[in-house]
């Protein structure tokens, strides 16, 4: 288990890697707002049917194989990052990353849960969204610290270092070997979303639009705070960005650790509020262009984000039988990625007619929206769980 966690720590650090370098890519390739709002958009429209199709077929393919061949594709990436001389290098990097991660993601969660013990099944899946978080904080905040303090090549030597973290991740799954029972029934040789339908409805109410919310107001940090320190709040240090996104993510693990509300309803309704709180103030430390604002309104958002990702990861897991978790889990980071997008052209579209903070300000009115229909829809879900829990405990007593 330990080996694999490693992996998916540094594909997860690879993933967000990038983000504090985009002022520096607009600068040094001369490009518009619009050009750097497709090179992030091309990222997240490469993933989504990558993790669709792999999420599906992933086992029947052979788990370990794709896992391998993701990491490769991201070692392709960061060359390509590396030896950039045109923009179109920057654009054929980002989506063959978007390609890595979006398979990566759809075979690491099964991988993990066959290289886990029964009896270690639940620890896994606490491990599983502690270090994901912990690589998508920690990419940025060392790139940013790189290139602000290093003072030399800051768009080739970061890739150095995020190259050998990748070829170690490539190492601990040579030494991996894949299960006997890998290619035995619980992807569908069918491309599908995976979600059985009796939790259907509750899937997609819930647990997949808190995750969808998580990744919507969190992407909006990802793709908009480098710009947005740098236009918005006016500063210069490159290292701010990166080491706010660390607070928001690497926070948000910390913040799983926390173990009161230990009510699981409670801890997601909380997260839920605190994100849109945590919003709020990033919008506001625009308006009035202080910057402790935005560490005081991230600071919040990441405990947010943490408990809301936790549990719905969490119940991602436990409302499926065993041989559909795998799939349910592909659909739920899905829901989640497909958050991503909405920053990126949510914002790239209101900026045309409104200035950077007036778009954050709109993008947080619909967001309160979604989060407060799925505050309302929370009473409906505590019924329909608790009954579930009631005959999975019934089950294993018999």
């Amino acid at each position: 288990m330990k080996r694999m966690l490693w992996v998916m720590l540094m594909m997860a650090f690879g993933a967000t890697f990038t983000s504090p370098l985009f002022p520096l890519y607009q600068e040094h390739f001369h490009l518009t707002s619009l050009e750097i709002t497709l090179l992030f958009a091309a990222y997240a429209v490469c993933l989504l049917p990558s993790l669709l199709i792999v999420g599906s077929k992933g086992k029947s393919w052979g788990l370990r194989k794709v896992l391998l061949t993701s990491v490769l594709l991201s070692l392709v990436a960061t060359f390509l990052f590396m030896f950039a001389n045109q923009a179109w290098m920057l654009y054929a990097a980002r989506m063959l990353e978007g390609i890595a991660y979006g398979a990566f993601t759809g075979a690491s969660a099964a991988f993990l849960f066959l290289k886990s013990p029964a009896e270690k099944k639940g620890l896994a899946l606490t491990l599983l969204g502690v270090t994901i978080l912990v690589g998508f904080g920690l990419g940025p905040a060392i790139s940013g610290l790189m290139i602000q303090y290093a003072g030399y090549q800051p768009l080739r030597l970061p890739f150095v270092l995020l190259s050998v973290l990748l070829i170690s991740a490539l190492i601990a799954l040579f030494t991996l070997t894949e299960d006997s029972s890998a290619k035995e029934g619980i992807a569908s040789p069918k491309i599908t979303l995976g979600i059985p339908k009796e939790i259907s409805p509750h899937f997609w109410s819930f647990i997949g639009l808190s995750i969808f919310m998580v990744f919507t107001l969190n992407g909006i940090v990802l793709s908009l705070i480098p710009s947005f320190t740098k236009n918005v709040i006016h500063s210069s240090n490159l290292s701010v960005s990166g080491l706010l996104i660390l607070l928001l993510l690497g926070g948000g693990a910390i913040a799983q650790m926390v173990r009161n509300p230990r009510n699981e309803m409670t801890r997601i309704r909380i997260g839920l509020i605190m994100l849109l709180i945590g919003s709020c103030f990033t919008v506001l430390s625009g308006e009035t262009g202080k910057l402790s604002l935005l560490w005081i309104g991230i600071f919040i958002e990441a405990i947010g984000g943490g408990w809301t990702f936790q549990v719905s990861l969490r119940l991602a897991g436990n409302l499926p039988k065993p041989e559909e978790r795998a799939q349910v889990i592909s659909t739920y980071y899905l829901a989640g990625y497909s958050g991503f997008i909405v920053p990126i052209v949510g914002v790239g579209g209101l900026t045309l007619f409104f200035s950077l903070n007036t778009a954050l300000i709109v993008l947080n009115v619909l967001g309160a929206l979604v989060i407060i229909y799925i505050l309302a829809y929370s009473t409906r879900f505590q019924k329909y769980y608790a009954k579930h829990k009631d005959k999975l405990l019934y089950t294993s007593t018999r």
